[in-house]
């Protein structure tokens, strides 16, 4: 079986030669806690309270965004973090972006996003579903949406440093596990799996493709 990493150690591999660039390249897991979860709450006191909305149209707008994050998350690992470029500088990014992930799996300090990219795409998103809702049904939708990236973010990190006792969770890590270790071009879901069994593209699947 090939090696599909350089180094397992939770120690941080430097990314650039700049020292300002390079702290930003490294977080903390709990980081998009203390910025996300105090969004969610403003958010759910701007539906709720100010908007009026009732508490169950509120909570099916935030299992719709939490169901789109679900897809979102599959879709931005699978075809924007695994899209490698052909040139240098594509290749850079790439590796900045989420080959950093793969050479060094375990690096703790980059196992959850940094906020220098989360927010700005957390931005990009918050004004796109402004744009297609109805009027305040946003703060439900983008509450389920943050809440969804937050799962992954927590459940990634935890994947990585955690020996888990449920089934569940057992089962989870080893999905991802397998898409480290043994094939990335399957296997990308991370806080779930829906995806890869809708798009056939698991570990399951192949090994029965294979057959």
């Amino acid at each position: 079986m090939a090696k599909n990493y350089v180094s397992n150690s939770q120690e941080s591999t430097r990314m650039f030669k700049n020292d300002f660039l390079e702290a930003f390249s490294k977080v903390n897991f709990w980081v998009p806690l203390v910025i996300y979860i105090p969004l969610i709450l403003f958010l759910t006191y701007q539906g709720l309270v100010v908007a009026e909305l009732p508490i169950w149209l509120f909570l099916t707008l935030l299992a719709a965004g939490l169901f789109v994050w679900t897809l979102t998350e599959y879709m931005l690992h699978r075809f924007v973090f695994h899209y490698e470029p052909k040139s240098r500088l594509g290749k850079r990014l790439h590796f900045i972006f989420h080959g950093v992930h793969h050479d060094y799996p375990n690096d703790a300090k980059r196992l959850v996003m940094p906020p220098s990219a989360s927010i700005p795409l957390a931005a990009a998103f918050y004004f796109l579903f402004n744009w297609l809702l109805p009027q305040t049904y946003n703060y439900g939708f983008f509450t389920g949406f943050i809440g969804g990236y937050l799962v992954y973010d927590m459940t990634h990190y935890a994947i990585h440093h955690y020996n888990f006792k449920s089934s569940l969770m057992k089962n989870i890590k080893k999905h991802h596990m397998l898409h480290h270790y043994s094939d990335p071009s399957h296997g990308y879901g991370v806080s779930s799996d829906l995806w890869d069994r809708i798009f056939q593209s698991g570990f399951k699947n192949r090994l029965r493709a294979n057959e």
